[in-house]
């Protein structure tokens, strides 16, 4: 049985470019693939990214960070929740990336914010992604 994980296949996408040296990535677009790369670019992780309506479904255009003496600003990125296997945290379990300097994206009732604005909020959710 396929199962297939658009989110999964966006961070790769991301992080194939960031390997080999790409300044932009396209990604087939979806509303939460939107959201994810406004989050992305709200926390500096990516210079910036556009919509670009062509074909049926569109595509998402990320623009990629890097500096002159470390590379990519992004130096992991990694899927947490899965189809499969699903991670849900409470209030008080919300994770710290890092011990602060990474993110963590949490899609929660109030849409996708990071581990910052979850816990300034004082709501769970399941967490999506971690990024460093």
């Amino acid at each position: 049985m396929s199962v297939s994980d658009p989110i999964a296949d966006m961070l790769t996408s991301i992080r194939n470019a960031i390997n080999a040296g790409h300044r932009r990535v396209d990604i087939p677009s979806s509303g939460i693939k939107k959201n994810i790369a406004e989050l992305l670019l709200k926390q500096r992780y990516i210079k910036n990214y556009k919509v670009l309506d062509e074909g049926v479904q569109g595509t998402i255009r990320v623009y990629l960070k890097f500096n002159e003496e470390t590379g990519s600003v992004i130096r992991g990125i990694k899927r947490v929740s899965t189809p499969g296997r699903r991670v849900y945290v409470g209030k008080e379990d919300i994770p710290r990336v890092l011990r602060g300097l990474g993110v963590a994206i949490i899609s929660t009732s109030e849409g996708l914010l990071t581990d910052r604005e979850a816990r300034d909020r004082g709501i769970g959710g399941e967490v999506l992604a971690t990024i460093w």
